[in-house]
């Protein structure tokens, strides 16, 4: 894998300077190797109908968290993703995986453009190279890139070279787009594991996992994505939904209806800090 001069600066760097994370804290996780179906989706699924490139990773998303690690890297190895904020009051987080797809990536971020907040988007490499304007259109918006693997694989079933690779080449194309690399990953299905808490941890990046599923992409209809986000709203709270990997049509129309009730509501939508470059 080759990483561009800014990355490997970086990742030289990382290793010697520590990584703040202001407001978010973990919270306690399930036990590692458990996934809420009782075994873990097989690595294929069916691809996006519309002609846009895409891989065949809609799958259920997991849950499932690596066992603690012992080794010492900056910033620190966590033993666990952080799934809320802490100490912001009555904000929330909303994040995007999967994307970006021109499909439905632009209509999100006209929503959010017309009420003036940021969220996060965790990007895929195979669909962020394919569709760089959207992602500087990400960064112009003031929304924080995150890097979601390459080609949305089984983390725990890959090697730690194959962890490095789907991580690292999105980290090197979201550098390329738009100046910075992530700071922030998230494993695809929320499964993690030691090795992808360490390599992330290398390449500079935090773990962010979730506080709400908005289950989005089994397509439950409009209004379902919205009562999950009204009734799980809350100081703190992660909020998952997707931009991609399948049809997102009632994903957009949902943002439309519960972004404005949360702002009536008095929540302040934001975004994580960022971590310190040396």
């Amino acid at each position: 894998m080759k990483f561009g001069r800014r990355a490997m600066l970086r990742l030289t760097a990382c290793l010697g300077v520590a990584t703040a994370v202001r407001f978010l804290g973990p919270d306690p996780v399930q036990a590692p190797g458990r996934y809420p179906s009782g075994s873990p989706p097989t690595a294929a699924g069916p691809r996006a109908t519309a002609p846009v490139r895409a891989s065949a990773y809609r799958l259920r998303p997991m849950t499932a968290y690596a066992p603690p690690s012992s080794a010492l890297a900056r910033p620190p190895v966590r033993r666990r993703p952080f799934l809320r904020m802490a100490g912001t009051g009555r904000g929330m987080v909303l994040t995007f995986d999967d994307g970006p797809d021109p499909r439905y990536t632009p209509a999100i971020l006209r929503t959010l453009r017309r009420y003036d907040v940021r969220a996060m988007f965790f990007v895929c490499g195979e669909m962020a190279v394919e569709n760089r304007d959207l992602l500087r259109e990400m960064a112009d918006d003031g929304h924080v890139v995150g890097n979601h693997s390459w080609s949305h694989p089984l983390i725990p079933r890959l090697s730690p070279g194959g962890i490095r690779s789907e991580l690292g080449r999105t980290s090197e194309i979201v550098e390329r787009t738009v100046g910075d690399a992530p700071d922030w990953y998230r494993a695809p299905y929320g499964a993690w594991n030691r090795r992808s808490f360490e390599i992330g941890a290398e390449l500079g990046m935090e773990p962010l996992g979730w506080t709400v599923d908005t289950l989005d992409w089994r397509e439950p209809g409009t209004r379902a994505i919205v009562r999950r986000v009204r009734e799980g709203a809350g100081p703190g709270v992660v909020v998952l939904s997707h931009d991609a990997g399948g049809n997102r049509q009632q994903s957009v129309a949902a943002l439309r209806t519960y972004l404005p009730q949360l702002l009536d509501e008095g929540y302040r939508i934001t975004v994580p800090g960022t971590a310190p470059r040396a």
